[in-house]
């Protein structure tokens, strides 16, 4: 038997903004929590592994899984699907795991819409200038690659108050612990109280608005946010 502890969080966030490290340093840290795998139809790339990298099916499979209602969400993109499928997140659910399912916010919103007791979390650059550095920094983007995606990322920071945890990566080990600080304490209330409910920390940054990120030289935001105003250490 479980403890119930198991919780579906959705991770967003501007392309820059650090997703990827700062949920390959939660998975280090932190056996409970794992990654939904995505399913796809396109082909396996060189390296990729079934059941690790994607789920990889036929058209047919996977046109199978939304006609039976076993996808999370899904998309097409071109001749291929990808998708979500229900399945594997239930099992950890029910295992205790909490599941990160990286998402843009447009499917956190269809996410939202079928699964409202689903956490939040929104990953923010410090400005968008140090966003815009950090993109040009890879070295692998195009000049119209960089403003494509700043304008994006604006549309998306102007959405962040729409999730339940905004998580400011000025620095990379605050914004972990910050990460790790809700998770815990998430997980813990499920075991305690059994129930989603009214458990909630309010967000970091609420007064955050597109507008602190229009300036290239806008100030940079304090990394986190003492809990122990709010009681909870």
């Amino acid at each position: 038997m479980t403890d119930g502890s198991g919780f579906l969080l959705i991770f967003s966030g501007p392309s820059g903004s650090g997703k990827d490290t700062v949920i390959h340093d939660i998975l280090a840290r932190d056996d409970k929590t794992v990654v939904s795998i995505s399913m796809t139809t396109r082909a396996p790339r060189v390296g990729e592994v079934d059941g690790v990298d994607y789920y990889f099916v036929t058209k047919d499979e996977f046109e199978s899984h939304i006609k039976n209602d076993e996808m999370l969400e899904w998309a097409q993109y071109g001749d291929n699907y990808y998708g979500t499928p229900k399945a594997p997140v239930a099992k950890w659910i029910e295992e205790g795991k909490t599941v990160i399912l990286e998402i843009e916010v447009q499917g956190a919103d269809k996410i939202r819409a079928k699964y409202p007791d689903v956490r939040t979390m929104f990953l923010m650059p410090p400005s968008l200038h140090v966003l815009e550095t950090r993109l040009r920094d890879r070295g692998t983007n195009s000049e119209d690659d960089i403003k494509a995606r700043l304008d994006v990322a604006k549309s998306e920071i102007g959405r962040a108050s729409d999730y339940d945890y905004i998580i400011v990566n000025n620095r990379l080990e605050d914004a972990v612990e910050d990460a790790l600080e809700i998770i815990f304490r998430h997980r813990r209330h499920l075991r305690e109280s059994g129930a989603q409910d009214e458990f909630y920390y309010g967000h970091q940054y609420k007064e955050l608005t597109i507008d602190d990120y229009i300036d290239k030289d806008a100030r940079v935001l304090p990394p986190n946010e003492d809990f122990s105003e709010r009681g909870l250490k």
